[in-house]
């Protein structure tokens, strides 16, 4: 087991494990479980489709959190994945993992930060925020002034909250947490005995090909008595809305693997970690599959909707409890937004102390205050998240498939270093031993199904701007890996 150095600085232990559960699951769903039913989940792959790949992905999730349950005894310091590569595989390794964590973490914060004026305007009206007539275009999406201050006054603030000390930030989380679980629990128990909900609403089952029917719906304004021509069938078809959605399941389960970054703060066994994590992982997939069928079932001509760029979720909601599940949506999404944005402060500022501590990063990110918190990191990932607001959702729709790969990344080198330091301290199981192979193989698989064109499987892999994005990343990386590599390289273990 690793020991922390008396001369670096160090965090306090004062997190419970309702606290760690609160931090994991805020992070695993945020604005995507509510908006995305819509915008990818149900045209890509159906209900059918986005079922079973949220419970595979799922299943995939807790294989290899069995990794991380084991890894975190060994190494209970900030970083997480970064501490566990660069004590089994060298510093140059450990710098890529965790340059592509950051990526997976601290995007997620002003994609986050994006939804916030969704939210206010599906609530109260499109142009309640157009205050004064001021905003502009980015890739086709709206941006007023309204949106950007009011999404960067709740970033100041969470960040602010954050600096408060990890115990607060610990439950609000779980407050934040506990009414999105409810809220999704209504709401679904509605869908549940109402009689507005009709299995028949579910088709296309498998999703349809929304490019193709999108100058059918431009033509005539529905799609919905020509869908057929448009759903996916057959043992290609429906094996492409399973893997659409199946391929992104790194970002969507995101978050659980950010209980390891906060491990040096634990105020509890270790034992705990495993249970924590698939605890998150099946309440991430309940709140996934539910937003997804109840959306579907409640709204009878969903494919318009979607076509329309409506939020589908919403007005299923309100379809289902009137004014009150409207709020119900309001009140859930606020809480997964707010939470992930909490949790994922917490886990990239963590992240960035944790590689300043070890030379990777400027040392003034290693700075703790006197609340034991990494405030320097804190305000760093504030100051990037800021741009969120500026560049709108459909700009930042990108970076969802950077944090799938950042995530798929971190996967594959957990479960490597797991199967290294097995055989090293010959301490492992046969079934552990077999879990980190089997993460090896499904992180692998991932990173696959995101960068590899397939025949046949269009819509799994990155768009064009994804790519891009991707280079820059890579580029950045790479001149920044050359005015550090001397240092992180010469510093003491």
């Amino acid at each position: 087991m690793e020991k922390q150095v008396s001369t670096q600085p160090a965090l306090k232990r004062q997190l419970n494990p309702m606290h760690v559960w609160a931090l994991a699951f805020g992070c695993v769903i945020g604005w995507g479980s509510f908006i995305n039913p819509g915008k990818k989940f149900l045209p890509n792959s159906g209900v059918a489709g986005t079922a079973i790949a949220m419970g595979l992905g799922a299943l995939v999730m807790i294989i290899i959190a069995f990794s991380y349950a084991y890894m975190v005894p060994k190494y209970p310091n900030a970083g997480g994945e970064f501490t566990f590569t660069r004590r089994c595989f060298g510093k140059t390794t450990a710098y890529w993992c965790g340059w592509f964590l950051v990526a997976a973490y601290l995007t997620n914060v002003p994609m986050n930060s994006t939804a916030i004026p969704l939210i206010i305007e599906g609530l109260f009206g499109k142009g309640v925020l157009d205050w004064g007539g001021i905003g502009y275009e980015i890739a086709g999406n709206h941006v007023s002034i309204g949106g950007i201050v009011i999404a960067a006054a709740i970033l100041l603030l969470f960040g602010f909250l954050n600096i408060l000390g990890v115990k607060k930030a610990g439950f609000i989380q779980i407050v934040l947490s506990t009414l999105l679980v409810a809220s999704v629990v209504v709401l679904t128990v509605a869908a549940l005995v109402s009689s507005k909900a009709q299995g028949v609403n579910l088709a296309p089952v498998w999703g349809f090909d929304k490019a193709a029917a999108k100058e059918v719906y431009e033509t005539a304004g529905s799609v919905t008595g020509e869908i057929g021509q448009y759903a996916h069938a057959g043992t290609t078809g429906i094996l492409a809305a399973v893997l659409a959605t199946f391929a992104i399941a790194p970002w969507a389960y995101v978050g659980f693997d950010t209980i390891p970054q906060a491990a040096e703060e634990f105020n509890f066994s270790f034992k705990k970690v495993s249970f924590i994590m698939v605890i998150a992982i099946l309440f991430g997939c309940f709140v996934y599959t539910a937003n997804n069928t109840v959306a579907a079932a409640a709204v009878a001509n969903w494919p318009d909707r979607v076509m329309a760029g409506d939020w589908v979720l919403l007005i299923a909601a309100e379809e289902l409890l009137g004014g009150f599940g409207k709020a119900l949506v309001g009140v859930a999404v606020s809480c997964a937004v707010l939470s992930g944005i909490m949790g994922f402060y917490l886990a990239s500022s963590r992240l960035m102390f944790s590689m300043a501590r070890d030379g990777y990063l400027p040392q003034i990110f290693a700075k703790v205050s006197k609340r034991s918190v990494p405030r320097n990191a804190i305000l760093f990932c504030v100051l990037i998240s800021l741009s969120g607001p500026i560049l709108g959702r459909e700009a930042l729709g990108w970076f969802v498939d950077m944090s799938a790969i950042g995530a798929s990344i971190g996967y594959f080198f957990t479960s490597a270093a797991t199967l290294r330091t097995i055989h090293r301290d010959k301490d492992g199981s046969a079934f552990l031993k077999a879990m980190a192979w089997l993460g090896v193989v499904f992180s692998v698989t991932f990173m696959i199904l995101q960068l590899v064109p397939i025949p046949g499987l269009s819509g799994v892999h990155f768009g064009t701007e994804s790519y891009v994005m991707l280079g820059v990343w890579i580029a950045l990386g790479l001149l920044f890996y050359a005015l550090r590599a001397r240092k992180f390289k010469s510093a003491a273990e």
